[in-house]
């Protein structure tokens, strides 16, 4: 129990300098498993970790499905999809919520990722609009 307060007082205290949280925690991880395993193992978990998480399918498909988002939402789709669902429901009481959902809805089914739908439907970021 004391490792692990140790532990995260050295990442909290490395984010105070201002280490990128990813470079803290993995800094603390293999000082961590270095002294408790020994170092050698701790570099070759390290390097395992990295390894098959930077491989990992789930993770390198979230740029392609951000960049599909962002190809829809440059062809305005989502602004077309917002002002379909509102014309069938804006005149309901809380039409404007029930409206933000289902363009929410209808654009995660399109691109397929609530990542990039969240993305997409938040943000414009053209001056104007």
């Amino acid at each position: 129990m004391i490792e692990a307060l140790i532990g995260f007082a050295a990442i909290f205290g490395l984010a105070l300098l201002r280490v990128p949280l990813a470079f803290s925690m993995g800094l603390v991880g293999l000082v961590g498993i270095g002294i408790t395993r020994g170092w050698m193992p701790a570099f070759a978990s390290t390097a395992q970790v990295v390894y098959e998480t930077g491989f990992a399918y789930t993770l390198s498909v979230i740029p392609l499905f951000i960049l599909m988002g962002n190809l829809i939402n440059e062809a305005d789709i989502s602004r077309e999809l917002y002002r379909a669902t509102y014309r069938f429901v804006g005149q309901l009481r809380g039409g404007l919520a029930i409206a933000t959902l289902l363009a929410c809805a209808g654009f995660a089914a399109i691109c397929g990722s609530s990542l990039a739908t969240s993305a997409a439907m938040t943000s414009r970021t053209r001056t104007g609009q």
